[in-house]
C-alpha cells in the first residue's frame, strides 16, 4: 500500500492538531523509509518479478526488521516515546505510535501471505488485495479520498502557499502511485531503494505544508 498510508496521516491530523503533518508522514511511512537502507545494506531482501502479482512486481523475500508485526510495533513504540520526550504530549505520542503501527495493518490487507508476525517466525499473513487491480484501486483510492477529506475539514490554508503546496502534493502522490502501479518495474535494486528514500522528501514537504496551514474552527 502507498497512498493508503498517507491517508492515515492526513486523517490523524484531526486527532493530534499540534502535531506537524510532516511528523505524521514520517510515522505512516517510517518502516518504508528505513527499509531501503536495509536493502542497500543487504540486511533485508526483495526480488522483482513482473508475474508475481497483478498490482506489484515485488517479492518480499526477507524483511523481518521493518515489516514483521513485532518489529513494526517496536518502531511505533520508539517513535511514540521519542515524540513524548520531545513534545511532552502523551495523546499526540499515542497517535504517532498508532500511525506507525497502522502501516503493518494496511500492508496485511494488500500483500500476499508474506508479512511475518515475528522476526525469524514461520507464520506469515496477507490478504492479497494486490491480486485484483480494481479492488486495490477502489480500496486504497477510497481510503486516500477519505483521509484527504478529513484533513481538509480539520485544517485551512493560511496563505496561498498552504493551498498550492497541498494540492501539488496530492497530485504528486496520485501520479507516483499510478506510475508505480502501471509503469515498468524498477530496473535495479538501487533504483528501487532510491525511490523509497525519496519518501524523505515527502516528509519534508509535509513539514512545509504544515507551516502554512492551521486548524479549522470546524474541528
Amino acid at each position: 500500500m502507498f497512498i493508503g498510508h498517507y491517508a492515515v496521516a492526513f486523517a490523524a491530523k484531526r486527532l493530534a492538531p499540534a502535531t506537524s503533518l510532516g511528523t505524521l508522514f514520517l510515522a505512516c511511512e517510517l518502516v518504508d523509509l528505513v527499509w531501503p537502507m536495509l536493502l542497500l545494506g543487504g540486511v533485508e531482501h526483495v526480488q522483482v518479478r513482473a508475474e508475481h502479482s497483478r498490482f506489484s512486481p515485488l517479492v518480499f523475500v526477507h524483511y523481518p526488521w521493518t515489516h514483521s508485526l513485532l518489529a513494526c510495533a517496536l518502531w511505533a513504540l520508539a517513535l511514540g516515546v521519542a515524540y513524548k520526550l520531545l513534545r511532552h504530549d502523551t495523546r499526540a505520542a499515542l497517535v504517532v505510535g498508532a500511525v506507525v503501527l497502522s502501516h503493518w495493518l494496511l500492508d496485511a490487507i494488500v500483500h500476499r501471505r508474506e508479512l511475518p508476525l515475528l522476526p525469524g517466525g514461520q507464520t506469515e499473513v496477507g490478504l492479497d488485495l494486490w491480486g485484483s487491480i480494481g479492488s486495490t484501486l477502489a480500496v486504497e483510492g477510497g481510503l486516500f479520498a477519505l483521509g484527504v477529506a478529513l484533513y481538509l475539514r480539520a485544517t485551512r490554508a493560511r496563505d496561498w502557499t498552504g493551498e498550492a503546496a497541498f494540492w501539488v502534493l496530492i497530485a504528486f502522490l496520485i501520479s507516483a502511485y499510478l506510475g508505480a502501479a502501471f509503469g515498468p518495474p524498477p530496473s535495479s535494486l538501487a533504483v528501487l531503494a532510491g525511490t523509497g528514500l525519496a519518501g524523505w522528501l515527502i516528509v519534508a514537504w509535509g513539514y512545509w505544508i504544515d507551516r502554512h496551514r492551521s486548524m479549522s474552527l470546524r474541528t
